[in-house]
């Protein structure tokens, strides 16, 4: 075995594993009075809409343009549209939760998953490229980047009542699509570079999507709370972009 393909492996699974420690706070958050469970709601949503844009849409259209990202978009959004139309329609148990709560967490489950294959992908190319340098570099990025993810995973699931060791393993578990990917990336690395615009924009438009269809009006229950959500979501949205100034992906 390679030494660059070990060293894929071991980076994707550092990425990975970061995303969890995004969860661990949440371990010692015993009661979630629910003005902070939909203020989590909304800063999950910031931290989501803020990844969204600097880590996939602004590396895609960086990298190909706007045109396939914008179709990656669309695609996204309509397959996270079909998602949540079909679980609408069904009764789904997630973790003990009510319908209701288990079909949005299952929604924030799924959307995080999908935005774990292109950051993969991306580590596979990175390190496929022969620039160790380059795969180090997005293994750190990508696994600082990772925590606050985690949080944005575990906010809504432990304001949902979600115990704060399976919010760890819920987090870790979204992102073991990087670890999934980078292998066959690093393998196949002319094959999968074109396709990283169309990933990037196709896992920003189903996080958009879920930001807009359901974290944000979950966040605000009345009137009264139009305020705290819209300070929410701004403090999560500039604290994943103040992030930016560590690593740039």
């Amino acid at each position: 075995m390679s030494s660059g393909l070990v060293n894929t492996f071991i980076a994707s699974t550092i990425t990975v594993l970061a995303c969890g420690l995004g969860g661990l706070p949440f371990v010692f958050v015993k009661d979630f009075p629910e003005k902070w469970a939909r203020a989590g709601w909304a800063a999950a949503g910031g931290l989501m809409l803020a990844a969204s844009i600097f880590n996939l849409i602004i590396p895609g259209v960086s990298d190909a343009g706007i045109n396939s990202v914008a179709l990656g978009i669309l695609l996204g959004a309509l397959v996270m549209a079909a998602t949540s139309v079909w679980l609408g329609g069904r009764e789904v148990e997630f973790s003990g939760l009510s319908a209701a709560d288990s079909r949005r967490a299952l929604l924030v489950l799924i959307t995080l998953t999908i935005h774990s294959f292109p950051e993969g992908i991306a580590i596979g190319v990175a390190f496929g490229s022969g620039e160790v340098g380059l795969g180090l570099v997005m293994m750190v990025a990508i696994a600082i980047h990772n925590i606050p993810e985690g949080v944005a995973v575990s906010l809504p699931l432990r304001a949902q009542g979600v115990s704060g060791w399976k919010c760890v393993g819920w987090a870790i578990v979204s992102s073991l699509p990087q670890l999934l990917a980078a292998v066959p990336a690093y393998l196949a690395v002319i094959a999968f570079r074109p396709l990283l615009p169309y990933a990037f924009g196709f896992a920003a438009g189903a996080m958009i999507f879920l930001v807009l269809s359901e974290m944000i009006p979950e966040s605000r229950d009345s009137e009264r709370q139009r305020l705290s959500s819209a300070v929410a979501g701004m403090t999560g949205f500039l604290a994943m972009m103040l992030l930016q100034n560590i690593f740039v992906l």
